[in-house]
């Protein structure tokens, strides 16, 4: 049912993510702190591969079939802890078809701090409650113009905030650790990627705009 065989790699992300989260949750009492703290650092870059999935499945959906796809869009909303129809309006529809321009709202410059390294660091911090205003009103009108699409938002934001809220009732400090703050990293990781991609580029050239790093570890 895959459009690509390379997406076998894709559901096998996925499910290390699940299955490195619920061992850590169960077996918590029984672990060393160091294994919990790799394991947390584990659960943390699988759920930043989650983010990087939602961007490529967003541009891409990886099954031929479309219910799957919508299946599909809900479990990954999981891994990282929002719902992937929310990548739309910011990336496809702000990112990309205004890049780096005013009307960008993850534009690079919008971060300008004299050390450089605060600007990569604090990127997401700088453009996440304008990408978060944004999402807003885009679904807002995507409720009229595009019901299913907003139906399918609202359905992944219940699950994946229900979920949130029956783990954080359940067993709060394994909730912050094991949950929360790996799906902070993810979207930390996934927003301010942009910045190391675009920044100081020509907005203006068909193919310098950004930057490409291609490799067997990072791609």
């Amino acid at each position: 049912m895959l459009r690509y065989r390379a997406d076998i790699r894709t559901l096998a992300f996925v499910s290390i993510y699940f299955s490195l989260t619920a061992f850590t949750w169960v077996y918590f009492e029984q672990l060393s702190w160091y294994t919990i703290t790799a394991l947390v650092i584990a659960c943390a870059q699988c759920s930043f591969f989650g983010a990087v999935i939602t961007h490529n499945t967003i541009h891409c959906p990886i099954f031929k079939n479309r219910k799957m796809n919508i299946l599909f869009q809900v479990i990954l909303s999981l891994t990282y802890g929002h719902p992937v129809s929310s990548f739309v309006p910011g990336h496809n529809f702000s990112h990309h078809k205004y890049t780096q321009t005013d009307k960008d709202v993850m534009r690079t410059y919008k971060a300008r701090f004299r050390w450089n390294f605060l600007n990569q660091a604090l990127f997401f911090n700088v453009v996440s409650f304008d990408i978060l205003k944004w999402e807003v009103r885009f679904a807002l009108d995507m409720r009229k113009e595009k019901p299913a699409w907003f139906r399918q938002y609202m359905v992944e934001m219940a699950i994946v905030m229900g979920i949130k809220v029956a783990l954080a009732v359940i067993n709060w400090k394994l909730f912050i650790l094991l949950i929360l703050i790996p799906h902070q990293f993810a979207v930390w990781g996934i927003v301010s990627t942009n910045f190391w991609q675009h920044d100081g580029t020509d907005k203006d050239h068909a193919y310098n705009n950004s930057r490409n790093f291609t490799g067997p570890i990072l791609n």
